[in-house]
């Protein structure tokens, strides 16, 4: 469907120029963080640069698909891509690929893709949709039911393992269902008792009585507490990105001097740990510069939200900002030594074609909303 040009005022630049900001922040960041590891192995410099790049043209092809697309059309389709995304993420368990342990990725053709990264926009239009209906938000049914939509990809996604991605899924589920009017007290109440679960869950793990928790996992979560207690083990990763997070001073080392990075004291330094290189590399200054354009990025997602013509499109709105409200919380405190270590990449900076993929399609969905706050008329 062809837009009226009258209507591209709606389209919200602050956004779109964040996203790109990120973008290209991101590119050099990786580059810097890959380049040395990179040309030990004999490798082109530019390999992480011109994969990321790659993901971006063909994300941005995908987000202008979605912008063209009423979001109200979503609806009905809504069911069809949740199952859809299921049976991928089932898929990856029988026919994935393995990567440190992690079994998260299958292969369609020449393309690698992480399903679980998908499922979390099969999610928001899912829930979207069931709690567009106040009713749904009000009574006990009616949440369980859209907790139930949760559980089925969150129990695919921790058997792979992925951790990271399913607390997402909770965060999303909590967002989606306040935003859409549910009862405070009822919200509260299940927060308590998922937090109450958690931690049983983690007790029995320690006790050894069951093992729910895969045993790495529940390290991690126990060197959160204390790094030092296994500081060339466990504790290695915590305590290296918290050292280059500090020796970058106010304005960095600069581009390709950072000691944690290309000496490889930091593992991971181009996918979960890249926040760390930023903040070795740009110093408290560029940390800053990166931290805000996500601000940008959640508060025009949420004014788009507000001011949204439909509760559909609030829902929609909310649950794509809560993408990356989630994913920066949880991946810049990984990386301060705040949360435990959970693999979860950073929109826009992470090197990643899945990752990359899924958040221009949530800044799709967010213009998508805005782009229609007003009635049009095709």
């Amino acid at each position: 469907m062809r837009i009226p040009r009258r209507y591209w005022r709606n389209l919200d630049w602050p956004l779109i120029l964040a996203v790109l900001a990120l973008t290209a922040i991101g590119l050099v960041v990786v580059y810097s963080a890959s380049h040395s590891q990179l040309v030990a192995a004999g490798l082109s410099p530019w390999h992480y640069v011109q994969t990321q790049l790659v993901a971006f043209v063909l994300g941005l092809i995908v987000a202008i698909i979605i912008v063209s697309i009423d979001y109200r059309a979503w609806a009905r389709w809504s069911k069809l891509i949740y199952m859809a995304t299921m049976a991928l993420l089932g898929g990856v368990l029988l026919l994935g690929q393995a990567v440190f342990g992690s079994q998260r990725w299958v292969r369609l053709g020449p393309l690698s893709i992480q399903p679980s990264e998908l499922a979390k926009i099969a999610l928001i239009l899912v829930l979207a949709k069931f709690f567009a209906k106040e009713e749904n938000t009000q009574n006990l049914r009616g949440v369980a039911k859209a907790f139930a939509l949760v559980l089925v990809p969150m129990a695919l996604i921790l058997r792979q393992p992925d951790l990271g991605t399913a607390a997402i899924f909770i965060g999303l589920f909590f967002t989606i269902w306040y935003v859409g009017h549910g009862k405070t007290k009822h919200i509260v109440i299940a927060a308590l008792s998922l937090v109450f679960i958690s931690v049983a869950f983690v007790v029995v793990s320690v006790q050894g009585w069951v093992s729910i928790i895969k045993p790495y996992q529940l390290t991690r979560i126990l060197v959160f507490l204390d790094p030092y207690s296994d500081p060339s083990g466990a504790g290695w990763n915590i305590i290296q990105s918290i050292i280059a997070v500090g020796s970058g001073g106010f304005f960095g080392k600069g581009v390709l001097n950072g000691t944690q990075s290309s000496l490889h004291f930091l593992p991971a330094n181009h996918t979960d740990f890249v926040f760390s290189v930023i903040a070795e590399e740009f110093g408290f200054l560029g940390s800053v510069i990166v931290l805000a354009l996500f601000v940008v990025i959640i508060w025009r997602g949420l004014h788009i939200a507000a001011v949204a013509k439909d509760n559909y499109g609030t829902l929609l709105a909310t649950g794509a900002t809560g993408v990356f409200f989630f994913h920066l919380i949880i991946n810049v405190g990984m990386t301060l030594g705040f949360m435990p270590i959970t693999g979860l990449p950073l929109p826009f900076i992470t090197a990643g074609g899945s990752i990359m993929l899924t958040s221009l399609i949530a800044v799709a969905i967010i213009l998508n909303v805005g782009l229609r706050r007003n009635k049009i008329m095709f």
